[in-house]
């Protein structure tokens, strides 16, 4: 019997696995900075960058087409160009658009995501 190819298996559930732990790292770096003057939140708009690589059928991976290219495919997936700023529904005074219950509510579903899915998959 050989030996199971995950990438085939699982298809783009890698990818999207990425793009929640990239999400994860944004949402709590916002967290981090609730306080910073001037911060302002981001995050990764994860339906819209998913859909472009699931209508597109490729992966999310960034193709090294010289060797003087850096191998970002391990961490391509919701690269600082795929961030977008959050709209605040209240800034405050010194410009920090961080709302920390807003971004706690969405890590949240990203937490319970990131910790569920490694158990199913491995079932």
């Amino acid at each position: 019997m050989g030996s199971i190819n995950f990438s085939n298996a699982l298809g783009i559930h890698d990818d999207a696995m990425q793009l929640r732990s990239r999400r994860a790292e944004v949402l709590a770096n916002n967290l981090a900075n609730a306080d910073t003057p001037g911060f302002k939140a981001r995050d990764v708009d994860f339906k819209a960058i998913l859909a472009n690589a699931s209508s597109a059928g490729k992966s999310l991976d960034m193709a090294t087409t010289h060797n003087g290219h850096f191998d970002l495919s391990s961490g391509s997936a919701g690269a600082s160009n795929d961030l977008m700023y959050r709209n605040s529904l209240q800034p405050s005074i010194d410009g920090n658009t961080v709302d920390a219950q807003t971004e706690q509510a969405e890590f949240a579903p990203v937490s319970y995501t990131h910790l569920t899915l490694p158990t199913i998959y491995s079932v």
